[in-house]
């Protein structure tokens, strides 16, 4: 049997984690394909994978030579492509985990253009909000916003992410605006679960920085639910400035001690550490980079 082969059959089996969708990708039937991943773990004297009659997941070996085969069967593609004087585009199924609040129609708009320019490659995006395995669940890579990046990962600057502290203008009519970080002690505030959970905030740099003792009204790990319990008059909330530009501009929402209150983020863009990208997700990393409605 074709090591090289077995190793493609293997690759499409754990990226879709079913072995009756990647016969169906590959055109060959599901029992040819599970033939091809047991050629592949008895030449390798390990498993790969994990199956039930419903589930296929990889073993930790498996997520490990995953990493390796997918990189090495990439290369070659482009490889044959540069051989035979081809152009490689960009193709496949692209897996991206990001933020919850990308659900919005800026970055809605991102990915219409991307595959505008890019049909052949198919988007699946997670909006779970959890911190994926990029490796054993097969991404391709993740959107992040953090100061401490996975040192196992490779982390690329997208664009600067500020979080603003807003409220809703009955909000403000209601309790006044404030003057000074003094008088938002006690107020109201829409909680994100991982962060702001006891209602403690510190802003500011250095001997500037000032810690604010906030009454937590809502706490959940979901900025889509904060943004609409916000615009509601709820609470008081730090938000991305991508999900509230709109509002801004339309005056239902304020900016609070927008000179104090913020959070200077950075969306980065994480990926498996390794020496080769696919054309489809360097493809998409230059896209975004570039692109002026992220500045």
């Amino acid at each position: 049997m074709d090591t090289l082969v077995s190793i493609r059959v293997f690759c499409t089996v754990a990226e879709l984690k079913s072995f009756t969708a990647a016969a169906e990708r590959l055109g060959v039937s599901p029992a040819m394909a599970s033939k091809h991943v047991m050629h592949l773990e008895e030449r390798l004297s390990a498993r790969l994978l994990n199956r039930t009659s419903r589930h296929v997941s990889l073993t930790e070996t498996g997520a490990l030579y995953f990493e390796q085969a997918r990189q090495m069967v990439d290369g070659l593609d482009e490889v044959e492509a540069a051989v035979s004087q081809t152009v490689v585009a960009p193709k496949g199924r692209l897996r991206l985990s990001a933020p919850v609040w990308m659900a919005n129609p800026l970055f809605a708009s991102l990915l219409a253009d991307f595959r505008a320019r890019y049909p052949d490659v198919t988007l699946e995006i997670d909006l779970s909000g959890r911190l994926v395995n990029l490796v054993e669940e097969g991404f391709d890579l993740a959107l992040r916003v953090t100061a401490s990046p996975d040192p196992g990962l490779i982390a690329r600057t997208i664009a600067d992410a500020p979080f603003y502290f807003v409220a809703s203008r009955k909000l403000l009519d209601g309790r006044g605006h404030a003057a000074d970080f003094d008088d938002l002690a006690g107020a109201p505030l829409l909680a994100y679960s991982f962060v702001h959970a006891d209602g403690v905030v510190t802003v500011g740099p250095g001997q500037q920085r000032r810690t604010i003792k906030f009454t937590p009204v809502l706490q959940t790990g979901n900025e889509t639910l904060m943004h609409a319990a916000c615009l509601e008059g709820m609470g008081f909330a730090f938000l991305p400035k991508w999900l509230v530009s709109d509002d801004l501009a339309a005056g239902r929402l304020e900016r609070v001690l927008p000179e104090k209150m913020f959070f200077a983020g950075k969306l980065l863009a994480v990926y498996p550490s390794r020496k080769y990208l696919s054309v489809k997700v360097r493809s998409f990393l230059d896209f975004i980079v570039r692109d002026p409605r992220l500045k």
